[in-house]
């Protein structure tokens, strides 16, 4: 399944400022029945934006409208837990295209960057700054540059580079997922094949 093209990315920002945010919080158990992709973004911390009654929690940060954007902040081990995919979709399927932390978790990080989602690792200081600026102005924007691998404050251009596998990176910019990838070297895998029979 093909994604939209990652190359850069300017959005206001939605701030998590939570630690050790697991998967369970992010798309509870309860939840994991379907099989597409689809629907999982009405979940999204499903027990912390909704009561048991299922009216919104008014202090949660998903349900402030003055929180908008394709981004995502995050506290420190983002995404800890069980290797649930699903937790990734709920997160792209909320119209999130990044999330910003100090830490992920391993194998949410890959999830995550397998459906089209960029995490971007950034020093502890700088997520600070990132949470402090988004605090005295809900409407500051964050450029997240792929090519560049670097995330920047708009407001005081403030700015840290990120590391990322090479061919997650390709993939990204191009919209592949692993599949799309394969596909779009068929002639040279052709081509390699037709090589290695003779």
């Amino acid at each position: 399944m093909a994604y939209d093209k990652f190359t850069v990315l300017q959005s206001t920002a939605v701030p998590l400022p939570i630690e050790n945010v697991d998967t369970d919080q992010i798309i509870p158990a309860r939840f994991l029945k379907a099989t597409e992709r689809k629907g999982f973004g009405d979940n999204l911390f499903r027990d912390w934006r909704y009561n048991n009654d299922d009216s919104p929690k008014q202090d949660f940060v998903l349900n402030n409208p003055i929180y908008t954007g394709k981004i995502l902040v995050g506290g420190k081990n983002f995404g800890s837990g069980s290797s649930r995919e699903h937790a990734a979709w709920a997160i792209y399927d909320y119209g999130f295209r990044c999330v910003i932390s100090s830490f992920f978790a391993d194998i949410f990080k890959g999830n995550s960057l397998n459906i089209g989602i960029l995490p971007v690792t950034v020093s502890e200081a700088f997520l600070d700054k990132i949470f402090k600026a988004i605090e005295a102005d809900p409407k500051t924007e964050l450029e997240v540059n792929l090519p560049e691998q670097k995330v920047t404050i708009l407001a005081t251009g403030e700015s840290e580079s990120f590391d990322i596998n090479g061919y997650k990176k390709h993939n990204l910019t191009n919209g592949f997922d692993d599949i799309d990838y394969l596909q779009a070297m068929k002639t040279e895998i052709a081509a390699f094949a037709e090589k290695s029979i003779y």
